[in-house]
């Protein structure tokens, strides 16, 4: 009795007409699941992660090129003479650097002590009023207009006492006074109160200045009050 055989489909048959039932045929024959695939991203995707990545590196360099042009400014700028804290920030304003990365150099150069707004109100006090003589107000003005902190102004003017203030007003009111001896005593008090005014000494001490210095012309007994 013949036994009737079902049909047999081989395997590179089956590959040819795609009628796989588990899964696709690798060339070894055995069957690939469709989950074992590796996909790929993509075009699009990789495109845009790829342009994200440079442009984040393209801020990296920039802020990086941009924080040393502001350390070059700021080293530039202090060199050539003292500045407060606003001075420089005005500095790094006008040569356009970015707001955040200047802070951030302004609080670098106060942590190392090359920005210090203290030393340098005790330096301004030091240099004028015993260089050019100017006396507590005018300094204190001067102090104002480079926007130092008013608390550090006034600790930086404690430095000046009473009688140094004193003895250096007297000092130029008598170099003063030997330059008007052609005048008569009311047009010397006129000009000399206004010199010593204008150098910022109070009332008090332009009167006992112009004391002495009339004593010192021989002039001894004229008192203002």
């Amino acid at each position: 009795m013949n036994e009737h055989l079902a049909p047999v489909t081989y395997l590179r048959d089956a590959r040819r007409a795609g009628t796989s039932t588990e899964g696709d045929v690798r060339r070894d024959g055995l069957r690939e699941h469709p989950s074992a695939r590796r996909t790929s991203s993509p075009p699009v995707e990789q495109a845009v992660g790829a342009t994200a990545r440079g442009d984040d590196g393209d801020d990296a360099r920039s802020d990086e090129r941009t924080g040393k042009r502001a350390s070059n400014v700021s080293m530039h700028q202090l060199a050539r003479r003292g500045m407060s804290r606003w001075e420089l920030e005005q500095v790094l304003a006008k040569r356009e650097i970015d707001p955040a990365i200047a802070e951030a150099e302004l609080d670098r150069l106060e942590s190392v002590g090359l920005l210090d707004d203290a030393a340098l109100a005790v330096t301004l006090v030091y240099t004028q009023h015993t260089r050019k003589g100017l006396g507590r107000t005018a300094i204190a003005q001067e102090l104002k207009r480079r926007h130092i902190d008013p608390d550090i102004i006034e600790d930086a003017l404690a430095e000046i006492a009473d009688d140094d203030e004193l003895e250096r007003a007297t000092e130029l009111a008598v170099k003063r006074i030997g330059q008007m001896s052609s005048y008569d005593d009311d047009t010397v008090k006129r000009r000399l109160n206004g010199f010593l005014a204008r150098k910022g000494y109070s009332s008090g001490v332009v009167r006992q200045a112009m004391d002495a210095a009339f004593a010192s012309r021989g002039k001894r007994g004229v008192r203002f009050q």
